[in-house]
């Protein structure tokens, strides 16, 4: 049975089973919007407005800038940035140049740049002038031979860039070579995203998979967001596929203007709710524990947002009903993976809302559970198994790695390695991550990833890491560590050593020194044990 299919048959009256998705690129789109609305304003950054058609035109600059410097169609250009309005002009003017955007997490570290860059080939990298050091510090261990530098308001420049993004867009002369883009096949994005055997994958979304995830998501909620009229608090990172689509692209389709801050700073963002008023607000849930919990919260204008898509972390229901107290709006509890571009399911707006659940499919979405030894019957109503999905947004593969790619997507199904169940009518629980994957403020964190570093430590004999559960980032990262025979270390030695060696967000907050670790009979070390010890820890 297909669990969307059993939704629909409950509700026939709601929104369309599938959608028609056009054959477009996402330039198309938005310059197709970008004729019909170009007065509209599309970016508001710090007080400062930018509309539908200055937008277009400084994507236009770009992508003449970029074919200026010999960027050809599937090239990779790498971006490097917080949310500021040079994102957006960025990551569609690649597109509209035909080649493909890397997304690189700004908080990377040398090592985790490298193996990006390195990955995906990229030659040109728009960049943050506080992360530049970065950039030029692994350039001699790269191909990279652009490097466009964006200043922000209230940065400091102590160094000589290689070129600023502001003398770039005055290279080109504003002409475009025609690109023929196939968006079924076409790459847009490569995302990369942590595995599971430490090495970080780079998914590949097409124009299509981006274009058509838009397109579900505002036949979901397209009864709450009203043509040109909305206005989203885009927070949440593009770099990560959650903001890029939720924020950023389904902003544009529908003619919107987008509040952008580069980081979420709590004051920061109450007095920007404060300022403009936002309607739609996604984020995770870190966000909305940090808004509820401050004792003057509804005195910043709160109940302006009407809607919240709460993603990349579980929601607990507890905090939805306060924040939903304190500002009338709706937190509606999604999901989605980066190799779904990424929402495939998310709680309706127009039906029964099962706090808990992460709802039911989007449009033209495909799932079921499967057993988790063969992953090929489906298992009955309410029994935990596999989600697996189809569906238009489901990535091509992942880049350069046809192995994994044959691992993932079988049969035209996306194997997601998370263990859930779904209801009879067609929703969704989340019971445990297969992939033993940690989210911490909105932030996947692959346990080997960081083990890797951890062994590095001259000190360390064994290390597992875990997540813990913690009241506002959702989870911590914890490591279980044995040390060397003779050999000692303190907690915070260990910190520093991997906050040295990864970004801030992965590095463990907590260590515990053991003397051995628990293991198979084949010296495999059971990782499930230890989380089961710390569930049935006493007080």
């Amino acid at each position: 049975m297909n669990a969307n299919k059993a939704w629909f048959s409950h509700y026939p009256d709601t929104i369309a089973t599938e959608v028609t998705i056009p054959r477009k690129s996402l330039p198309d789109m938005l310059h197709e919007i970008a004729s019909k609305y170009p007065s509209n304003n599309a970016i508001t950054f710090f007080n400062k407005k930018i509309t539908y058609q200055e937008l277009q035109y400084a994507v236009t600059a770009f992508a003449s800038c970029l074919q200026k410097n010999g960027i050809q169609k599937g090239d990779r250009v790498a971006i490097m940035l917080p949310n500021c309005p040079q994102y957006i002009i960025s990551f569609y003017g690649i597109l509209t140049a035909g080649a493909i955007v890397t997304q690189v997490n700004p908080m990377s570290v040398e090592r985790e740049l490298k193996h990006v860059i390195n990955d995906s080939g990229a030659e040109t990298i728009i960049v943050l002038e506080a992360l530049y050091p970065i950039v030029k510090a692994i350039q001699h261990e790269t191909n990279i031979k652009n490097i466009i530098v964006v200043s922000l308001p209230r940065s400091d420049k102590n160094f000589t860039p290689d070129r600023t993004f502001e003398g770039f867009l005055r290279e080109g002369n504003g002409q475009i070579l025609p690109v023929s883009i196939q968006p079924e096949n076409d790459v847009a994005v490569l995302q990369y995203t942590g595995g599971t055997t430490g090495r970080s994958k780079g998914v590949m979304l097409t124009h299509r998979n981006i274009f058509a995830n838009v397109i579900q998501c505002y036949e979901f909620f397209k009864e709450h967001i009203e043509i040109g009229k909305e206005r989203n608090l885009s927070v949440i990172p593009f770099f990560h596929v959650f903001g890029m689509n939720s924020c950023m692209n389904l902003t544009l389709y529908t003619a919107n203007e987008m509040i952008l801050l580069p980081r979420f700073e709590l004051m920061e963002v109450l007095n920007t709710i404060k300022t403009e008023q936002p309607t739609i607000f996604p984020g995770v849930p870190t966000m909305y524990v940090a808004i509820t919990n401050h004792p003057e919260a509804e005195e910043y204008g709160i109940n302006s947002i009407k809607i919240c898509n709460s993603g990349s972390a579980p929601m607990p229901v507890e905090l939805l009903n306060q924040f939903e107290r304190i500002t009338g709006a709706k937190i509606l509890e999604g999901y989605g993976l980066s190799e779904a571009s990424p929402t495939t399911h998310c709680n309706p707006v127009f039906a029964e809302r099962k706090p808990g659940t992460v709802g039911i499919g989007v449009p033209s979405t495909d799932y079921k559970i499967v057993d988790l030894g063969t992953g090929n019957e489906e298992v009955p109503t309410g029994e935990i198994g596999e989600l697996i999905i189809r569906g238009p947004q489901i990535m091509k593969g992942y880049w350069n790695m046809p192995e994994e790619t044959a691992l993932t997507l079988r049969d035209g199904w996306l194997y997601t390695g998370d263990i859930a169940k779904v209801d009879e009518d067609g929703y969704v629980s989340i019971i445990d991550r297969k992939k033993d994957l940690i989210i911490a403020s909105g932030y996947n964190i692959y346990p080997r990833e960081v083990e890797e570093i951890l062994y590095e430590h001259p000190c360390i004999k064994e290390a597992v890491v875990i997540g813990v559960p913690d009241p506002y980032r959702g989870e911590n990262v914890k490591a279980v560590v044995v040390l060397k025979p003779g050999k000692t270390a303190t907690e915070e030695e260990i910190i520093e050593f991997c906050l040295r060696n990864m970004a801030t967000y992965k590095a463990p907050r907590i260590v515990e020194f053991r003397e051995q670790l628990p293991k198979t009979s084949v010296g495999k070390i059971l990782r499930r044990a230890l989380r089961k010890a710390l569930e049935t820890k006493p007080n």
